[in-house]
């Protein structure tokens, strides 16, 4: 009698996520070439053939008020998922970030019996360290992309492996940046600013009007400058409208997706604070940092807050090796001051160039077989 495939429950809340999600993927079918997954993911996971039973854009919420005018809607979600997963007894439930969604999710979860995987650490080592409480209770174990937080969640008495980041893996580590310009259209001379405003409504409603503002700035005192901004699924028109409210002459060129292609391609970028600045180091590419939430929800992040740094390049290096532009600091004149102060100093270019390398290396793992381990020891398979 043929063995019955391995069957996962994934969850994955935003477009990071699907991107890990789907990264993982494909390191999973390596090691059970049958797998089946299901539970919610975006276009990346649906590629490797990930059946998502709910659209990714639903969960995907930005800051506390965007959640509490979302939160029924949310909880109805969460509900009709869990059913399914307690019905369809799937060997286990991978939830990819999203605490805020999945941790309710897996300690049902795993009250019911099954075994529950967190991917990705929450930054309690950052901010919000009451967290943990909520990861004892949800997660069997927790698969970790940064090297520290396994040592740090053990004593929370929280099982957890450090498995690299599958970017670090994906991300070569010498970007092709002749091969992006010329698939962009971008000529080798140009000096080229990629703007990653987020991949969220309302995080680019906040951010990308400064971008935009600021890359006007920037081309009245370089005209030849070339500005190019990724758009994520579905966003094109918000963007575009931004873009025609705030970028006035700048010319900037809007790309349907191609993120990596981006910054592989650019000079300096002007990048949201999260997984797109991880991105944006891994490619050794200068860089400006920025944020900007609603007031309330500043004050609350602001106030939890356990270290200087908010982007993950300066984290993970325990020093503003980069600028960072956070809520009020994230002013159009300032973005664009600091972003043409990389372009007039290559030995700073150079220097945090190899900073960038160091950390690519510290962070590439093999991920998807380490992973890959981690739950078959967790599953027992």
């Amino acid at each position: 009698m043929d063995a019955q495939p391995l069957r996962l429950g994934l969850v994955a809340g935003e477009a990071s996520g699907d991107l890990l999600g789907s990264l993982l993927l494909a390191g999973l079918r390596q090691r059970w070439p049958g797998l089946q997954a299901s539970g919610i993911g975006g276009p990346k996971m649906a590629a490797q053939g990930f059946d998502s039973g709910w659209p990714m854009e639903r969960l995907s919420v930005f800051g506390y008020v965007d959640a509490l005018k979302r939160l029924p809607e949310l909880l109805r979600i969460r509900r009709h998922l869990g059913d399914r997963l307690l019905d369809q007894r799937p060997a286990a439930v991978i939830g990819i970030d999203a605490p805020d969604f999945n941790f309710g999710l897996e300690t049902r979860l795993r009250a019911g019996g099954l075994k529950t995987i967190h991917f990705v650490c929450p930054s309690i080592w950052a901010w919000r360290g009451e967290r943990v409480k909520k990861l004892q209770a949800a997660a069997d174990h927790v698969l970790c992309l940064f090297p520290f937080e396994p040592a740090l969640l053990q004593q929370h008495g929280v099982a957890a492996t450090f498995v690299g980041h599958p970017l670090a893996d994906a991300i070569p580590l010498d970007p092709p940046r002749a091969a992006a310009r010329s698939a962009l259209g971008l000529a080798d001379g140009d000096t080229v600013v990629a703007l990653l405003p987020g991949s969220r409504r309302s995080e680019i409603s906040h951010i990308a009007p400064r971008l935009a503002a600021a890359a006007v700035l920037m081309r009245r005192q370089r005209p030849g400058l070339r500005f190019i901004l990724p758009v994520a699924p579905g966003l094109r028109g918000l963007v575009e409208t931004i873009v025609a409210q705030h970028g006035g002459d700048a010319s900037i060129t809007l790309l349907d997706g191609q993120s990596h292609a981006s910054l592989a391609a650019c000079d300096v970028t002007l990048v949201a604070s999260g997984t797109a600045a991880l991105e944006a180091a891994l490619f050794k590419r200068p860089m400006v940092i920025t944020y900007h939430l609603a007031a309330l929800n500043w004050w609350r992040m602001r106030r939890m807050a356990y270290q200087p740094w908010f982007g993950l390049p300066n984290i993970l290096s325990g020093a503003f090796v980069v600028p960072e532009l956070i809520q009020d600091a994230a002013t159009p004149e300032a973005l664009a001051r600091e972003g043409l102060a990389w372009l007039d100093d290559a030995p700073r270019c150079a220097a945090v160039q190899a900073r960038f390398t160091d950390l690519h290396h510290l962070l590439r793992q093999d991920t998807a077989r380490k992973a890959s381990d981690a739950i078959a020891q967790v599953i027992g398979a």
